[in-house]
């Protein structure tokens, strides 16, 4: 809670938290708005394909013309890793393959790297953040996105000395979803596909979040910051509104939707017929208690939590998460108190790549919300000893044998990955499944 006393000290002092943003896209466009009005903390560099982009991106949140000019634009992320005037690094690229080479460059530079992209994170956050921490930087969630905002739930219920039940987000979900297309996306917004086209709307990454991949990284992600079990069978996407998180979300044996205890889980806003949940929690992250003795069950009720029935389970919830303006939570934290806000410490969940259709050999993936998989959630020891093949490496490579709808794509199903660095730090990653 002294956070921003830390950041007015170092702004008294001339001495500004310095960082390094790689993605000048919506997440990065977001962080970026809020950094003028952020005493202490300044934007030196911005990496991206086409600086031009980057610059009126700066100047469209609000940047004045001497902020932009202070500025370095550059095309090379790498160069911004090596850049001395950089303490945080950002990818905000949404790519895991450039994600994990991105995380790699700044670690080797001795930079703190913040993940906004939770894809790269899922394909080989455990084995970077342990790195990072072999290096002494830190390795962190980005604040503001649901798994890190989850992750914060966790710790202060366990700091607190409550057992956690269950901890994950809502969304919107249909079962039918998961087969949707990018060509049949909007409808499910309501929208026009001109009128996405017209706003710059990317139709193949809005169809991660509908067809349940987006959400299967998020919870794997949560699985691995805090050491939490995915469901064997993949995520239930129970419809449940805010006053009865503790009741669905409470284990099987005691009447609710979760086998086990300690596991991630994603409600859905929507009733399976299509009608709205009533006070959903379609935007927002919880985290379902458990009261660790009968006093404890007492103050929840007298201090109005949301309980089950037998009340030894309560819920807390946030309804509303805000993206990117939160970001600068992440990259604080790891400058001034070298901490992350969150980080992936084991292995235990994995997004694994599920076929939409009947495939055949010689067809072409086109990975995360495409036309040809989508992303389920599985326990990360089912996933490496199935050896399927995790979504963040479902992009671009052709099948050689056939693979049947809602059937998992394993490695054997494709054709031999190229070396990459990804690849590398994802084979560490599987070594640390349990």
């Amino acid at each position: 809670m002294n956070l921003f006393a830390k950041l007015q000290a170092r702004a008294a002092d001339g001495r500004p938290v310095r960082a390094g943003l790689i993605g000048a896209g919506k997440f990065g466009s977001m962080f970026l708005s809020q950094t003028p009005s952020t005493p202490g903390l300044a934007v030196t560099v911005i990496a991206d394909l086409s600086p031009d982009r980057a610059r009126a991106a700066c100047k469209n949140v609000g940047w004045d013309a001497d902020r932009i000019a202070a500025t370095r634009f550059v095309e090379d992320a790498a160069e911004l890793c090596r850049s001395n005037d950089v303490d945080v690094v950002i990818d905000a690229t949404g790519s895991p393959l450039a994600g994990v080479v991105h995380a790699l460059a700044a670690i080797d530079n001795g930079k703190h790297i913040v993940m906004v992209n939770v894809e790269a994170d899922v394909l080989a956050g455990p084995a970077l953040a342990r790195r990072a921490r072999a290096a002494g930087t830190v390795y962190s969630m980005a604040y503001g996105d649901q798994p890190a905002l989850v992750s914060e739930m966790v710790d202060w219920a366990r700091a607190a000395g409550f057992a956690v039940q269950a901890a994950g987000k809502g969304t919107k979900y249909l079962p039918a979803y998961h087969h949707v297309t990018p060509d049949e996306v909007w409808s499910h917004y309501g929208m026009t596909a001109d009128a996405a086209r017209a706003a710059g709307m990317n139709s193949q990454m809005f169809n991660s979040f509908l067809d349940g991949t987006k959400s299967a990284i998020e919870m794997a992600a949560i699985a691995n910051g805090c050491e939490l079990d995915a469901p064997p069978g993949g995520l239930a996407f129970p419809p449940c509104g805010v006053d009865d998180l503790a009741h669905v979300l409470r284990p099987r044996a005691v009447g609710g939707r979760i086998d086990g205890t300690g596991m991630v889980e994603v409600v859905s806003s929507l009733e399976r017929d299509g009608r709205p949940v009533f006070r959903d929690l379609r935007w927002g992250v919880y985290v379902v208690l458990e009261a660790p003795n009968d006093y404890a069950s007492a103050c929840f009720r007298q201090y109005g939590l949301p309980v089950d029935s037998t009340g030894r389970y309560a819920a807390m919830y946030k309804p509303f998460h805000l993206i990117g303006l939160e970001l600068g939570i992440s990259v604080l934290s790891a400058a001034l108190r070298g901490e992350p806000t969150g980080q992936a410490r084991a292995f235990r969940g994995d997004a694994v790549a599920m076929a939409k259709r009947d495939l055949a050999p010689g067809d072409r993936l086109d990975g995360e919300g495409g036309f040809t998989v989508w992303g389920r959630l599985a326990p990360a020891t089912e996933s490496v000893a199935a050896g399927a093949l995790p979504i963040g490496l479902a992009h671009g490579v052709r099948l050689v044998r056939p693979v049947a709808r809602d059937s998992v794509v394993t490695f054997a199903d494709v054709e031999p990955l190229a070396e990459t660095p990804a690849l590398a730090m994802r084979r560490e990653t599987e070594a640390m499944a349990r």
